[in-house]
């Protein structure tokens, strides 16, 4: 085993991602056993995941590392941000030829499906009540793998010269241990953990055990695939939707305050920033929302309720839901698409701005207003916690906060156009629907259905793809493979 991960490591890095895509299509698989009436789509995972498996092996055997030079002209996010895209353009292709080889979807839709999936959205068009359970799982599967990304399990096994600048291309801003494998394998084990004491809490409270397994695969990694037609809303349980609210939380929580958490350093962990200003968050809103349902004819208890578990499923960017959110009043509905574009925190499975750019925007926001009020000699240094401890707001933090909010909001304000041109719709449902997907949220307001047009349904993988990889990587992972097909062509040019 260790001479195989020795072999694999030594390969190349496109070699080992197209391996690992393959083997990940295998899992559906160990559901046969338990539904053997469904052996007829084993050639569905078997082919597109064999196929991998040797493309990947072929890769790895005549095109190992590259030789450095290749690298020279390549800035740290440079070469991690081709990789981490590649990984996800083709996991996206290769995850969608289940759905067709099986006859389940047409091109377009398991693209979609597949997309919503890796990208741990939830938004579908699929009918869960005819899709047989090897695909329901496999569409949980994928958001479980999505959460975590195809780098950060590349690097569960084999490192490299590479591993630090994948890492961070992919959206890992922490390090939890000294070196980049230890802290993907701290990682794992983490999201593994959750995922048993998840799956148990379920079974414990009425779930059978395969819904228990592939609600909790996407509730961790706030993504909300169901295999029930109204979500959670089918079981009718508080205690379901109490743990489903405790997983959500879990899987929009930074890692890193995760493993403080799990060592009981409450101190520390009370400490950040962006986990005061979640539970600030929902303090505020929770009861504003409640009130607003109440307007409406529902309860006390029932409106708080209900409030806490949408605003909790959309922050998350999770998109599990107990009611029709689309028939919430209209002030709830503005809080919900408010919250979504906000998103999760930093360095965990949830998409959005993030928590912590959100926080820190109020604050540069908050300090400029005192600079102003202040007297103009007076200098203080302002800070914000994070896991490693107190960190200054200085001029970086500040150029790369806006820097990237700009971009998240032209991106938004784009696609919302757009999607109003292809469902000729209003702009508030066109917004609704992909800040739902930029945000990799995957609540609907109806927009998203079977028989939703093509050109609507490629703007929204365009914008879940762009929410989950932070818009960043795409745009410098394109232009990185046109100039490194252009530095290619030179040095050919060079040597004719």
């Amino acid at each position: 085993m260790k001479q195989l991960l020795n072999w694999i490591g030594g390969g190349n890095i496109y070699g080992k991602l197209i391996l690992l895509i393959g083997v990940l299509l295998l899992f559906p698989l160990f559901v046969i056993p338990f539904y053997p009436d469904e052996t007829g789509y084993i050639l569905s995972f078997a082919v597109p995941a064999l196929a991998s498996i040797g493309i990947g092996v072929v890769v790895c055997l005549f095109r190992r590392r590259p030789h450095d030079s290749l690298h020279v002209w390549q800035s740290s996010m440079q070469q991690g941000s081709l990789p981490v895209l590649f990984a996800w353009c083709y996991g996206i292709a290769a995850g969608a030829v289940p759905f067709v080889i099986g006859g389940q979807m047409g091109v377009v839709h398991a693209l979609f499906e597949s997309v919503s999936g890796w990208t741990t959205t939830g938004l579908t068009v699929a009918d869960v009540t005819k899709l047989p359970q090897i695909f329901l799982f496999h569409r949980s599967f994928m958001q479980y793998c999505g959460g975590l990304g195809f780098i950060m399990m590349i690097l569960l096994l084999v490192g490299g010269k590479q591993a630090a600048s994948l890492f961070n291309a992919e959206g890992h801003p922490d390090r939890l241990m000294p070196n980049i494998k230890k802290t993907s394998q701290t990682i794992f084990l983490l999201y593994n953990g959750f995922l048993v004491i998840g799956t148990v809490l379920y079974v414990i409270f009425g779930m059978s055990v395969f819904d228990a397994i592939c609600h909790t695969m996407s509730a961790l990694s706030t993504a909300g695939f169901t295999t029930q037609a109204n979500s959670i809303a089918s079981y009718a349980s508080f205690p379901i939707e109490a743990i489903t609210i405790l997983l959500m939380l879990i899987g929009s929580t930074n890692f890193a305050a995760l493993l403080l958490l799990a060592k009981l350093k409450l101190k520390k962990l009370w400490r950040i920033s962006e986990l005061r200003f979640m539970i600030g968050m929902l303090v505020l809103f929770t009861p504003l929302v409640g009130f607003s349902l109440m307007g409406e004819g529902m309860g006390f208890w029932e409106s708080m309720h209900q409030s806490l578990f949408g605003l909790v499923t959309t922050f998350t960017t999770t998109g599990y839901s107990t009611m029709n959110y689309a028939a919430w009043p209209q002030f709830a509905v503005g809080i919900l698409i408010l919250l979504m574009i906000i998103g999760g925190s930093v360095g965990s499975t949830a998409g959005g701005i993030k928590l912590s750019r959100t926080y820190l925007l109020l604050r540069i926001t908050w300090i400029n207003m005192k600079k102003r009020l202040s007297p103009t000699r007076s200098v203080r240094a302002e800070n914000y916690y994070r896991f490693q401890g107190k960190t200054p707001i200085d001029h970086s933090v500040v150029i790369d906060i806006f820097g990237f909010t700009v971009c998240y909001m032209l991106v938004l304000i784009v696609g919302t156009l757009l999607v109003t041109l292809t469902e000729g719709c209003t702009v508030f449902d066109a917004m609704f629907e992909f800040t739902s997907a930029l945000g990799t949220v995957g609540i609907s307001n109806g927009l998203t259905n079977p028989g939703t047009n093509a050109a609507t349904l490629f703007i929204e993988m365009a914008g879940m793809l762009l929410g989950r990889l932070e818009i960043t990587i795409v745009f410098v992972g394109i232009y990185t493979g046109i100039a490194k097909a252009k530095h290619a062509l030179s040095g050919k040019r060079k040597k004719v």
